[in-house]
């Protein structure tokens, strides 16, 4: 069973986004994506400054199975990427909620979380 946190929002894609009331949200990948790619190899990010599109990709995560895309939860302006990632990008598998979250947006339109799941809906969507 994946551990799914309730203080975050879930894309279809795999991605989770937690919300800050300051309009910033820090974006990463699930314990589910993060266990079905195996071992974590290869953490490609955007640079800060960076506009991402909601479901564009803003990056890439290699493991000794395959290489997948990220997609962006939701629009936003980058404003800090997880440097740690380059040097330890194990640390998504170790800890994919806390200290491998990979980077954080300042939100150009907060409501667009609300098109996310919610905790239940999306371990729902894990079966």
């Amino acid at each position: 069973m994946s551990n799914v946190p309730s203080d975050r929002k879930y894309a279809k894609s795999h991605e989770w986004l937690k919300l800050e009331s300051d309009g910033t949200a820090t974006v990463g990948i699930t314990d589910y994506a993060q266990n079905s790619l195996g071992d974590i190899t290869f953490v490609q990010l955007p640079k800060v400054g960076a506009a991402l599109q909601t479901g564009g990709t803003f990056g890439v995560v290699e493991s000794v199975k395959a290489a997948s895309d990220l997609y962006a939860p939701v629009a936003g302006i980058v404003v800090t990427v997880n440097t740690a990632l380059e040097g330890a990008p194990e640390t998504v598998n170790q800890s994919p909620f806390d200290r491998g979250w990979m980077l954080k947006l300042k939100v150009a339109n907060p409501a667009e979380a609300g098109a996310l799941l919610p905790a239940d809906d999306y371990a729902k969507l894990l079966g």
